[in-house]
């Protein structure tokens, strides 16, 4: 009778410290998806001290035309107009038939600012091209999972840092997932394009203070575009 009593009191108490280690562990998650969420642009750092390497160190992720390229900060001195990214990290919605692919947190970046209009980011699973666009362009593509690196400050793909900058065109830089480890040369082989200038680079997460800003008078002539390809709202998982 006494060890029954024992048991039958101490449930309560192994309910409540159960009750408050999960609780705990809810809170800690949803500090850590606080902070994934929070926003950030993304700009580009080589290693090298070529004259490309310098050209384009300090760009930043710039979205237009579905893909993804590099361009100077301020959008006043960029020759093409394109929207700042202005990305951060969330659950990929899988579709029901990629569920078993488990790819994790995905990558979405604002295309416009008036209306507030989000695509994912995402490496071409072909060409390797970073493009954007809502999930049913990215959904068969690598989506995921992004991270970054112990320090939050490098971003991550697939667990790797390595991107590379390619010369499409004179002046025009774009970016590529180098998921092979070998400075994109094969899928630039394959594609013609080994000609083209590249360059191995990181993506560096810049917190962004403020969202971004309705487009005003002015922003059309500072090379800001308003909108950029199709939209996507992430969390709608549409």
């Amino acid at each position: 009778m006494v060890i029954g009593l024992l048991i039958l009191t101490s449930i309560p108490t192994t309910t409540g410290v159960a009750f408050g280690v999960s609780e705990q562990r809810k809170a800690n998650q949803r500090k850590e998806d606080a902070r994934r969420m929070a926003k950030f642009n993304i700009d580009v750092e080589c290693d090298g001290d070529t004259d490309d390497d310098r050209d384009i160190n300090g760009r930043r992720l710039v979205v237009r035309n579905d893909k993804v390229y590099l361009d100077h900060p301020n959008p006043a001195d960029r020759s093409i107009p394109a929207f700042t990214a202005l990305a951060f990290y969330i659950e990929y919605p899988e579709l029901d038939e990629s569920k078993n692919l488990d790819r994790g947190l995905g990558l979405p970046t604002y295309v416009s600012a008036n209306p507030p209009l989000l695509n994912w980011i995402y490496a071409d699973v072909n060409t390797h091209e970073m493009k954007y666009g809502n999930r049913t362009q990215s959904v068969a593509h690598i989506v995921g999972p992004w991270d970054w690196t112990e320090d939050e400050r490098t971003i991550t793909l697939e667990e790797s840092s390595n991107f590379v900058a390619v010369e499409e065109e004179e002046g025009e830089w774009a970016l590529y997932f180098d998921g092979d480890g070998d400075d994109c040369e094969a899928i630039l082989e394959e594609q013609g394009k080994l000609d083209k200038a590249f360059v191995p680079v990181k993506l560096v997460r810049r917190p962004a203070e403020e969202p971004p800003p309705p487009p005003g008078p002015q922003q059309g002539s500072q090379g800001e575009s308003s909108s950029q390809g199709q939209s996507q709202e992430p969390k709608k998982a549409e």
